[in-house]
């Protein structure tokens, strides 16, 4: 079951759920009691491994592409 991480707007404290997908909107009371909270955006990492270590961005004008995407034109 995914984890939901919500912060409350009355105490400050950040605190996580578990709850189907179907309930990650619903409304959240926070540890303390408070009813007035959000649920914080988390990200995800994709691929890789712990021990894997991170591959390093290519120094210098890099080629291929073009577009802003590959560089060519955001010099």
């Amino acid at each position: 079951m995914p984890r939901y991480e919500y912060r409350c707007r009355t105490c400050g404290d950040t605190f996580e759920l578990s709850r189907p997908m179907a309930e990650s909107s619903a409304p959240a009371d926070c540890p303390s009691g408070h009813p007035d909270t959000v649920k914080l955006l988390s990200t995800v990492a994709v691929g890789g491994s712990a021990s894997a270590p991170a591959s390093a961005p290519r120094a210098g004008g890099g080629g291929g592409g073009g577009g802003c995407c590959g560089g060519g034109c955001c010099g």
